[in-house]
């Protein structure tokens, strides 16, 4: 009777009530995330052709805190203060210096993705899904004009931890990548040094200043 019960109550839900619903979920997201003093995950990062077919795949590491972060791929390491962005290309030794606008922030990291649901994007009803074998919630979020750097977002949560569990990006021309985030740690500690590069730990590094 219970299962009977949830079902009704479930197909009765219109369409701004399966709306604020996407909401709760991603407000709870974005809660553990912002009031964490550090976070700590491991990802997958692959990019995909307009057919769908895979044409790279990373594995990285991602430290988080506030609007701080910093993420180690196999090919570059990107930090950012909250203000200034630093991206090393491993290969050629040479970091990059900038100030990205949000929206570029968010296209570079997963957790900052958390955000943009705020404003601009139109929330789909959440649909249920199994990930590595666990319960999830996929939201999939338009944007309400084309001036976006996305055609869509889709965001799956873990309603466990309220954790990033999978992030797609869409983007106008049809190219997607896919951020599968393997472990999640949201207790850890990190200094706002954590989040700064350090040009002595990287002798011989060109460093190159685009702001």
């Amino acid at each position: 009777m219970l299962l009977i019960l949830v079902s009704m109550l479930t197909l009765t839900l219109s369409p701004a009530q399966e709306g604020n619903q996407s909401k709760a979920i991603l407000d709870k997201a974005y809660t553990t995330f912002e009031t964490s003093k550090g976070i700590h995950l491991t990802f997958t990062l692959s990019t995909f052709d307009i057919s769908n077919t895979p044409i790279d795949v990373q594995t990285g590491e991602g430290y988080a805190k506030g609007n701080k972060f910093k993420l180690d791929t196999e090919t570059m390491a990107i930090w950012f203060d909250g203000e200034t962005q630093w991206v090393l290309m491993k290969e050629v030794n040479e970091v990059n210096i900038s100030q990205p606008t949000e929206q570029e922030v968010a296209s570079i990291n997963p957790l900052a993705l958390l955000g943009i649901y705020k404003e601009g994007y139109t929330l789909s009803p959440p649909v249920t899904t199994t990930i590595n074998g666990k319960r999830a919630y996929r939201i999939d979020m338009a944007p309400t004009s084309n001036r976006g750097d996305f055609q869509s977002v889709s965001v799956t949560i873990d309603p466990s931890n309220h954790a990033l569990a999978r992030i797609i990006l869409t983007g106008h021309d049809g190219m997607k990548t896919r951020i599968d985030i393997t472990e999640y740690n949201a207790s850890r500690h990190y200094t706002d040094s954590h989040f700064v590069f350090n040009a002595s730990a990287y002798p011989g590094v060109e460093i190159v200043d685009l702001r």
